[in-house]
């Protein structure tokens, strides 16, 4: 099963839209720099191009791993070793029934927000207690990464 790199780079650049969405100020913005104890002149004056540069690579490592995660496929070519050339007779039989199944924004989009909640909040709100960040920091933090798995997960199981 080849990797949809067009797929794993949209879903990487929808973590900017939707970030720029969540963290404007008639959204989260406001109340996140107060929860981070900055001010928007504060923010003004950091290397915007290089935050948007390193989101933009984390989410991309992100989106390389999420495919893993809503696309059911590869968990059968993990199963092979990757090289459909040495499978069994049975391997064929489930790509012939199975092979396009389930490859929908909907699906990619259920597995992408279960991942977002059950993986990517914990691991913030772990950090924010040693951070000593508020609950409402984990929910807009958090939050945004459930939203961005949730879309990000839709965008590559649909695209086939």
């Amino acid at each position: 099963m080849n990797l949809n790199w067009i797929a794993i780079l949209l879903a990487a650049l929808s973590a900017l839209v939707i970030g720029f969405i969540w963290y404007s100020p008639k959204v989260f913005g406001t109340i996140w720099l107060k929860e981070i104890g900055m001010t928007e002149e504060e923010m003004k004056g950091s290397n915007m191009f290089k935050m948007l540069a390193g989101t933009f690579i984390y989410a991309f490592l992100i989106s390389f791993i999420i495919q893993f995660l809503v696309i059911h496929q590869m968990g059968a070519y993990g199963m092979i070793g990757g090289d459909a050339t040495i499978a069994k007779p049975s391997f064929a039989a489930f790509m012939t029934d199975y092979g396009t199944a389930f490859r929908t924004f909907k699906h990619g989009a259920l597995h992408g927000f279960m991942s977002g909640l059950f993986l990517a909040l914990p691991l913030i709100g772990t950090g924010a207690m040693y951070e000593r960040r508020s609950f409402k920091y984990v929910l807009i933090a958090g939050g945004y990464w459930v939203v961005c798995f949730t879309i990000m997960g839709g965008i590559i199981c649909m695209m086939q």
